[in-house]
């Protein structure tokens, strides 16, 4: 199973409407195989309309730093490049899912297709203990820094860390496939047993009290 391709995505947006005409302002890509996180691919975007202040809040991510940046039209091919071949892998996955399918059919005409894994879902089988399975209280359960927080290559570089760190906890339960893995993600919540490792694991911290989704 660790010999799968993997390519962990994180998109920043305009909004939450992917089929209601927001836009990506900011893509990321980490390959991730054998274990081990790979080549970073990290691209800020023209999303051919404004940024709402509350999103640029959010990200920092402001009209200035984007006006002169390629349209996704223009990265299409560069992204469908770096996914092909490898499960599409994002922390809530839908969303990041949603909008690059959006902006990939709007760029070339062609469907994005092929297996996908959420890390969120991921967690609530891996992780059972955790209330939350944020990206915040996740990666703070396993001491992953994210370096850059609502920016894509921050967000993705700590979720292919995170996947790392579940993919060796499914590993441990014996799922060593990626229809085994299906399976382990797909399996009733909290119903895994703890391991010993589990128990090494230090004190989950103070909760987040922002962001419990992404």
């Amino acid at each position: 199973m660790l010999d799968l391709p993997f390519a962990v995505v994180d998109v920043e947006t305009t909004g939450t409407r992917a089929a209601g005409g927001d836009r990506i302002t900011e893509i990321a890509i980490v390959q991730v195989q054998g274990g081990q996180v790979g080549e970073v691919y990290s691209q800020l975007v023209n999303p051919e309309r404004p940024i709402p202040p509350y999103i640029t809040s959010l990200t920092h991510i402001t009209w200035d730093m984007v006006r002169d940046q390629p349209t996704f039209r223009e990265i299409t091919s560069n992204v469908l490049d770096r996914l092909r071949g490898s499960i599409f892998v994002a922390h809530n996955a839908p969303f990041d899912w949603r909008f690059v399918s959006e902006e990939v059919r709007r760029g070339s005409g062609q469907e994005l297709s092929g297996p996908r894994l959420c890390t969120v879902r991921f967690a609530r089988a891996a992780l059972p203990q955790l209330s939350r399975r944020s990206l915040d209280h996740v990666t703070r359960y396993f001491g992953i820094e994210i370096a850059a927080r609502h920016r894509a290559a921050g967000d993705a570089l700590a979720t292919a860390h995170a996947l790392c760190r579940m993919l060796n906890i499914a590993s441990e339960h014996g799922v060593e496939s990626w229809t085994a893995l299906q399976a382990f993600v797909d399996g009733p919540v909290g119903t895994r047993p703890r391991t010993a490792s589990d128990r090494r694991r230090r004190a989950f911290p103070l909760p987040v009290t922002k962001d419990d989704i992404a």
